[in-house]
């Protein structure tokens, strides 16, 4: 069939109109963020700053974390100080002549504050076994193990007036001699946490949830995460004397029932190790109203198995790792807070 002159001319203007027209339709809008969920900044993000310093947590609020994750303790005049060991750790622990520590120094507990200041942890060994995971630590002299006081400070300084602060409390019930009390521990931090108006902000933690249930007690609006590993789920001693077995094996049941020994209307979270989840125990954590919390993950497709199972956030050694991986995911990222260059002396 042939084409009149003027029934082919119609055909190829109707065709130049709609290709106009497909070329002035603007482009899909994007895909709108997924909600977020909590990025944790391990003992501040030690693979990248010497843990549980000011400049380690200066640094991952400029990468731009959800919640700076940190352990405290009691020094002897009952100053809450923010350290994970109970004692001097001698692989990131110098003594004032520069030296690491040939041994475990005192406990956190047997010194003043005055006594812990002498000592310089801004530095990783890294011949020690512990120091070779983290090559991509930069030290940074004159670090001294801060007190909680400081690190609130820090960051009304820096305005990361939106940041979290999810805090361990070290005690350990198996040698109860090596730490504060879970009451004089209790005690001393929520002072700590009013005085400086963050209870808001604060999540407090514990492998001992006797503090837990004491924190529930006092505070019962806060929010409380319940960590736990296989050995201390083999212990009643951690579990505030619960045994597992007595819940079908079920942790998240253990966790539920442990929250409600003291009450308290606060969010309850559970925080195993990455390793030891299970998306069915997931799926049943959720079921009970509990948030789930894993650490420490660093590694890309452990995070990514994890965040597909809908855990609710994560800890981790390396907040930039992840934070690059949320935004792959299209996972809506915390903000940054600016940062000023250290003041800190970088270690030669």
């Amino acid at each position: 069939m042939k084409l009149t002159r003027q029934a082919a001319a119609f055909f190829v203007t109707a065709a130049a109109i709609a290709l106009l027209a497909s070329c002035a339709m603007p482009p899909p809008a994007p895909p709108a963020p997924k909600p977020p969920i909590d990025l944790e900044a391990h003992r501040g993000g030690r693979a990248l700053r010497p843990e549980n310093t000011l400049s380690a947590f200066s640094n991952a609020v400029g990468i731009g974390v959800t919640t700076l994750e940190l352990d405290i303790g009691l020094t002897a005049d009952d100053v809450v100080v923010i350290s994970h060991d109970m004692a001097l750790n001698p692989n990131h622990t110098r003594d004032a002549n520069g030296n690491f520590l040939r041994a475990t120094g005192p406990t956190i507990r047997s010194l003043t504050l005055a006594q812990l200041q002498r000592y310089d942890v801004g530095l990783i060994d890294p011949a020690s076994d512990y120091g070779k995971p983290f090559r991509k630590q930069l030290p940074f002299d004159g670090e001294r193990i801060p007190t909680l006081a400081s690190l609130f400070e820090r960051m009304k300084a820096l305005g990361a007036d939106q940041v979290r602060f999810n805090i361990e409390t070290k005690v350990d019930p198996t040698h109860p001699a090596t730490t504060a009390s879970p009451d004089e521990m209790v005690r001393a931090l929520l002072i700590e946490i009013d005085k400086a108006g963050m209870a808001q902000r604060v999540t407090i933690q514990s492998f001992d949830w006797r503090t837990l249930n004491l924190v529930g007690t006092a505070a019962p609006q806060m929010p409380r995460a319940y960590l736990s590993s296989p050995a201390t789920l083999r212990d009643p001693r951690w579990t505030a004397g619960l045994r597992l077995q007595d819940f079908g094996g079920s942790v998240p049941q253990l966790v539920k029932a442990a929250a409600a020994q003291s009450g308290g209307g606060g969010p309850v979270i559970w925080s195993p190790a990455f390793n030891d989840l299970t998306q069915a125990q997931v799926k049943e954590a959720h079921a009970l109203g509990l948030g789930v919390l894993p650490w420490t993950v660093n590694e890309r497709p452990d995070m990514n198995r994890l965040l597909d199972w809908g855990v609710d956030g994560l800890i981790t050694d390396d907040p930039a790792v992840l934070r690059d991986l949320l935004g792959e995911r299209n996972i809506t990222l915390p903000p940054k807070t600016r940062v000023p260059p250290p003041p800190e002396t970088r270690h030669a």
